[in-house]
C-alpha cells in the first residue's frame, strides 16, 4: 500500500533552517505530483511546495516561501526533499507531504483536496 513517511521536522530559531524528507513506497514513483502541506493551530492546511516526480516537472511554492523554500527529489531513492531556509516564526506548523496520482498543475497544485495519500506529519517549530 501507499506510505508516505516524513522526516527532519524541529525546533530552530528565526533565521534558521530546516530539511524535510518524504520517503514514498507502495507505488510507481514517477509523473506523480508530490507536495509540502502545512498547517498551523486553528488554520486551514496549505499548500507549501509542490514538484512531478521524476523529473523535469516544474516546481511550485506559495507565495509566501518562494526564494526560502526549495523542493527537490531523489528518483532513486524514492525521496522528495523541502529545503527551509530563514525560517520564521509564521512557518511553525504541522508539515504533511502529499501524493497524488497525476502530475502537478500550476493551476491548482495547492489544493489539498486533490490529493489522495498523506504522510502523518512532521512538526516544525520556530522560535
Amino acid at each position: 500500500h501507499v506510505q508516505l513517511v516524513e522526516s527532519g521536522g524541529g525546533s530552530v530559531q528565526t533565521g534558521g533552517s530546516l530539511r524535510l524528507s518524504c520517503a514514498a513506497s507502495g507505488y510507481t514513483y514517477s509523473n506523480n505530483c508530490m507536495g509540502w502541506f502545512r498547517q498551523a493551530p486553528g488554520k486551514e492546511r496549505e499548500g507549501v511546495a509542490a514538484t512531478t516526480t521524476g523529473g523535469g516537472g516544474a516546481t511550485l511554492y506559495a507565495s509566501s516561501v518562494k526564494g526560502r523554500f526549495t523542493i527537490s527529489q531523489d528518483t532513486a531513492k524514492n525521496t522528495v526533499y523541502l529545503q527551509m531556509s530563514d525560517l520564521e516564526p509564521e512557518d511553525t506548523a504541522m508539515y504533511y507531504c502529499a501524493a497524488r496520482g497525476a502530475i502537478c498543475v500550476g493551476a491548482y497544485w495547492d489544493i489539498a483536496g486533490i490529493f489522495g495519500y498523506w504522510g502523518q506529519g512532521t512538526q516544525v517549530t520556530v522560535s
